[in-house]
């Protein structure tokens, strides 16, 4: 187990810079259509929907990274009035129906990768790129969510519901 939530933990990291890196390309792509718009008087035909899809991308292959940092929004009222075993048992509950939620996600956007590949479906601009490239971030944005949110389901299993501790608040 403990070997599971150190390499999802990794692989967050590892998937966290990569959308960064992401983000960073899509500013120098922007960047350029600006000065070839404006400097240059030139055609950037594709540089806006590159764009798009990089921070489209970035989000999506983002959110395991944001969760083992505990970064989504969240509520913690509810917790914070519960006891202990209470909180635990929420945690669980939560993240056994957040996982239920991905992995259909993952499920059905995998479908729509593979429909898109199958049939040579590319975008309706004049760049044309095959939409499977860009649809494949869902899957496996969603995908990796699912891995972390079961990392952090098995450590929330394993650690005593007196030590549990909600953001924001105590224990």
């Amino acid at each position: 187990m403990r070997g599971y939530i150190s390499l999802v933990n990794k692989l967050s990291q590892v998937i966290g810079v990569l959308a960064a890196l992401m983000v960073v390309i899509a500013v120098i792509i922007t960047c350029q259509m600006i000065f070839i718009r404006y400097f240059l008087n030139g055609s950037t035909y594709w540089h806006t929907e590159a764009v798009v899809y990089l921070i489209l991308a970035a989000t999506l292959l983002g959110l395991p990274y944001v969760q083992k940092l505990k970064g989504h929004v969240n509520v913690d009222l509810v917790p914070m009035l519960l006891p202990p075993t209470g909180r635990k048992a929420l945690m669980i509950t939560s993240f056994v129906s957040a996982i239920s939620v991905l992995l259909v996600m993952t499920y059905f956007s995998a479908e729509l990768v593979y429909l898109s590949y199958s049939k040579g479906w590319t975008s309706d601009t004049v760049w044309g790129p095959p939409l499977w490239i860009p649809y494949l971030t869902m899957p496996l944005g969603f995908g990796l969510f699912a891995l972390q949110l079961v990392a952090d389901l098995l450590e929330t299993w394993a650690t005593p519901a007196e030590d549990i501790v909600v953001e924001g608040g105590s224990h």
